[in-house]
C-alpha cells in the first residue's frame, strides 16, 4: 500500500509541475505558441519577452505556487496514519515526510520541465523550484531568492542569476545545516536547472546572452 501511495504522490507532484502556464499565457493572450518565440522556453522570462510584463508576473507566480504546492501536498499525504503506517521500519514519520517532500519537489522541477502537455518540453525550472525551496525552508527560499536579485541588478542577465541561485541554493542548504533530503533536492535540482541553461550558457560564453529587456530570437 506503501508504494501505491509514493506513485500517486509523484504523479501528482510531477501533474501540477506540469500545468503549462507560460504556453496558456501565449495562447490565451497572443494566440501564439510560445515555444516558437524568444528562447522557446515556456517560463516567465519569455512570457515577458514575448507576451507582457504582467503575464509573466502572473506566470511567475503560478510556477511557484504549483512547485510550493507538490512539496505541501506531499507532507499532507505522507503525514496521514495510514500512510506512515506502511513506512520502512527504520525511518520514522518525521523523516518520512521529509524525504516524500523532497522527492516531490524534484517530480515538480520535471513536470515544468518535461510537461505531458507539451509534448515533454517546457521551462528551466526555476520559478518552480524557487516554490519548492520557499515550502521545503522558507530561509533557504528567500536567501536564495536574494542571490538571484542581487546577481540579476548587478548583471541583468536572468540566466546567469537563475545559475548563480541554483548553485547557492545547495551552499545555502549546507551552511544552514538543513536535513539530508534538503541538501540532496537543493544539489540534484541545482544541477537539473543549471543544465537546464545549456544554451544560455554557450550564450554567455559568446557573449550573446540577451539582458533584461532586450528580445532574443535565439
Amino acid at each position: 500500500m506503501g508504494y501505491v501511495w509514493s506513485g500517486i504522490g509523484l504523479l501528482v507532484a510531477y501533474l501540477l509541475g506540469s500545468l503549462p502556464t507560460g504556453y496558456l499565457a501565449g495562447r490565451l493572450l497572443k494566440n501564439i505558441d510560445i515555444r516558437e518565440h524568444g528562447s522557446k522556453s515556456t517560463g516567465a522570462t519569455n512570457v515577458l519577452r514575448t507576451v507582457g510584463k504582467w503575464p509573466a508576473l502572473a506566470v511567475l507566480l503560478i510556477d511557484a505556487f504549483k512547485g510550493a504546492l507538490a512539496v505541501l501536498l506531499a507532507r499532507w499525504l505522507y503525514a496521514l496514519p495510514t500512510v506512515t503506517a506502511t513506512l520502512p521500519g527504520n525511518l520514522d514519520a518525521t523523516d518520512g515526510v521529509a524525504w516524500a517532500a523532497a522527492i516531490a519537489g524534484l517530480a515538480a522541477l520535471l513536470g515544468h520541465s518535461k510537461s505531458i502537455w507539451l509534448g515533454f518540453s517546457g521551462g528551466k525550472s526555476v520559478a518552480t523550484g524557487l516554490g519548492v525551496l520557499l515550502a521545503l525552508s522558507w530561509q533557504v527560499g528567500l536567501l536564495t531568492l536574494a542571490v538571484f536579485g542581487l546577481v540579476l541588478a548587478i548583471t541583468r542577465i536572468v540566466s546567469i542569476s537563475s545559475i548563480t541561485a541554483a548553485i547557492a541554493s545547495s551552499l545555502l542548504a549546507l551552511v544552514l545545516h538543513e536535513p539530508l533530503p534538503l541538501l540532496l533536492l537543493t544539489i540534484a535540482g541545482g544541477l537539473y536547472v543549471v543544465l537546464r541553461h545549456r544554451t544560455n550558457i554557450q550564450r554567455l560564453l559568446a557573449g550573446t546572452e540577451p539582458r533584461l529587456g532586450q528580445n532574443s530570437e535565439s
